[in-house]
């Protein structure tokens, strides 16, 4: 799943091949609706997981890459890494094609659109463009979602502040030292907004090049601290990474459980993998 930090770098990166350019077409996968001729391309930022490609004429294209989205970069006539039935977008450049396979979603707004702000509102502070503020992260927490309500759900949660994915999930809670099935009422005011600030500050140091980054201890042993290592030592205490499937939208979290530790079980639906 793509975060946040990988939506602003590609934004940035496409932004600068693109602004001001004139494409030769815009074309969508017809599920999505209906393709572009030529135009010119006005800018390209990101939101959170959502990627806006403005375009003349007041066209506004919003994608979000889900699960399995990816944006590949080719010359006119090169082959493609995969199938064309699973390109999404399709925007030819006069030097570069640009493609975006198996996107979640894809849909044409108009710039100042009611339809584009109400769209835009529901998301929560974006952690990487937008100043972090406490007290509007604390509104929307305590009053769209249940105390009981699992971290693993909330952190992910877009509407209350826009960027974290399954990465940084898993990451946070290890950092916080915090049991999987940890719920938002157990966290404090000042919990809850020292996680979300952490996120900030780790999202927005990866805005580089090279891998993802978490741990920053010069050892070469690891730039994560838990995501990917189920059964692998933990890099803080040794004991076994453990993962698996939680969630009212099930995701794959990986935990420490000294590192961790939880006064009581997990649901009877966790599922251990």
């Amino acid at each position: 799943m793509p975060e946040g930090d990988t939506i602003s770098k590609l934004a940035l990166f496409l932004d600068q091949a693109l602004a001001g350019q004139q494409i030769q077409t815009l074309r969508l996968h017809p599920a999505f609706g209906a393709s572009a001729g030529s135009a010119r391309v006005e800018h390209i930022q990101a939101q959170g997981k959502h990627l806006y490609i403005a375009l003349d004429k007041g066209r506004l294209l919003r994608s979000h890459l889900g699960l399995y989205g990816s944006w590949h970069r080719y010359r006119p006539g090169e082959a493609w890494q995969r199938p064309r039935r699973q390109a999404s977008i399709l925007l030819q450049a006069p030097d570069w094609d640009y493609v975006c396979f198996n996107a979640k979603e894809a849909e044409w707004l108009e710039q100042g659109s009611f339809r584009l702000a109400d769209q835009q509102h529901r998301l929560g502070q974006d952690l990487i463009s937008e100043p972090f503020e406490p007290s509007a992260l604390l509104q929307r927490a305590r009053e769209l979602l249940s105390p009981a309500a699992l971290m693993v759900d909330v952190l992910l949660d877009q509407r209350l502040a826009a960027g974290i994915g399954n990465v940084y999930k898993s990451e946070l809670l290890f950092l916080g030292r915090y049991a999987p099935m940890t719920t938002l009422g157990s966290l404090s005011d000042e919990a809850l907004v020292a996680l979300y600030r952490h996120a900030a500050e780790l999202l927005k140091a990866n805005l580089g090049g090279g891998p993802r980054r978490t741990r920053f201890a010069p050892d070469q042993r690891g730039d994560l601290w838990v995501y990917g290592r189920r059964d692998l030592p933990c890099l803080r205490c040794e004991t076994r990474i453990r993962r698996a499937i939680l969630g009212a939208q099930p995701r794959s979290t990986y935990w420490c459980e000294r590192c961790q530790p939880s006064d009581s079980p997990g649901p009877a639906s966790m599922r251990a993998a």
